[in-house]
């Protein structure tokens, strides 16, 4: 696999999280670049992560995570989803402080382990071919920390325009995303 091809591949890998990161940056309150920047590193170091033990993983884990991958992210995608939307309809004012602007690490890291998963699919799939794949695994987690970092920043002016319910658009932009995996490959399948 030649560079521009791997650069492509790690962009198609940051899509998923991209999409995430607005969601978040929207629920949060006027994210600084610099926790931007923070939630972008913790979602490319997971996405870089994930082809790794993808590859190392190889033939024995290829059907069980081809034929698990997508409703793994979806569940938890789902559920992150839910969780923002209920806190979004929730009256509480005093949660201000702990709220949006404090994004919890687990849940941050639960919704980057969820967009990386096909990743490790990739990864899989990369043991069978000649690549590099510590050259690809930087890429992947290259292009994910920007994206993610972009995507927060784009969520934070998203974010200011709907003010208050801003963490239910994240939950349903996770939703999306889930729905998303889930009908890609349901229609690779019965394709």
């Amino acid at each position: 696999m030649n560079f521009p091809a791997l650069v492509l591949l790690a962009l198609a890998m940051s899509t998923d999280a991209f999409a995430a990161a607005i969601g978040k940056g929207a629920a949060m309150q006027k994210p600084r670049f610099l926790q931007a920047l923070r939630i972008g590193l913790l979602f490319g170091v997971i996405e870089a992560i994930t082809p790794l033990i993808g590859w190392f993983a190889g033939s024995v884990a290829t059907k069980w995570v081809a034929q698990w991958d997508h409703w793994i992210a979806f569940v938890l995608l789902l559920v992150l989803g839910l969780r923002m939307i209920r806190e979004g309809c929730s009256e509480e004012e005093e949660e201000a402080e702990a709220g949006p602007q404090k994004q919890s690490v687990l849940m941050l890291a639960l919704t980057a382990v969820a967009t990386s998963i096909d990743a490790m699919a990739v990864g899989v799939g990369l043991a069978f071919i000649d690549v590099n794949i510590l050259e690809a695994a930087l890429l992947i987690g290259l292009a994910t920390t920007t994206m993610v970092t972009i995507g927060v920043m784009v969520g934070r002016v998203l974010g200011g325009i709907i003010g208050k319910r801003a963490e239910i658009l994240g939950g349903v932009v996770l939703i999306g995303v889930g729905a998303a995996i889930l009908y890609e490959h349901m229609s690779r399948v019965g394709g």
